[in-house]
């Protein structure tokens, strides 16, 4: 394993991005999907330290958006997808009706409401504002959180 060098550069710049993040709303605005990751590079796999710093800035993010989304008036949903074995992939969706598809409001049907968070980071996320619900199959298992209060649940 590699020395991860411009650790703090990387976090300052990895902060910078969540705190100044901006979905730039209008009246003619619509999310597909809309997502962005934080640890594209998978860094947070060689480290708990680092991980659970990753999964930090995606709740304090999906917290940024969530106080933006209180002034647009369509319908949406909104998460954060934590995968188990791969933080690349972790991220914060955003999804409205849109003129792509007609696949709002978007389902899972076989997302575990009752699941319980790993014990690595189950202090990080405050179960009295979110609701967190999981998938899981033979090669992995994502972690679903969403607000109690905003938006439409998967």
């Amino acid at each position: 394993m590699k020395k991860f060098r411009g650790k703090k550069r990387y976090f300052r710049n990895l902060w910078k991005e969540v705190n100044t993040f901006d979905l730039q709303l209008d009246h003619d605005y619509w999310f597909d999907f809309f997502h962005t990751h934080l640890d594209f590079f998978g860094v947070g796999k060689n480290s708990l330290k680092i991980r659970r710093e990753h999964i930090k800035a995606h709740i304090s993010l999906y917290n940024r958006l969530l106080k933006q989304l209180e002034a647009f008036e369509k319908p949406y949903q909104t998460w954060i997808c934590i995968h188990e074995q791969d933080p690349m992939l972790d991220a914060v969706y955003v999804h409205s009706p849109n003129p792509n598809d007609d696949d709002f409001p978007h389902k899972l049907e076989e997302l575990d409401p009752n699941c319980k968070l790993p014990h690595t980071f189950k202090d990080l996320v405050d179960l009295h504002q979110f609701d967190v619900s999981c998938y899981r199959s033979e090669c992995e298992e994502v972690y679903y959180i969403q607000s109690k209060e905003q938006g439409i649940s998967l």
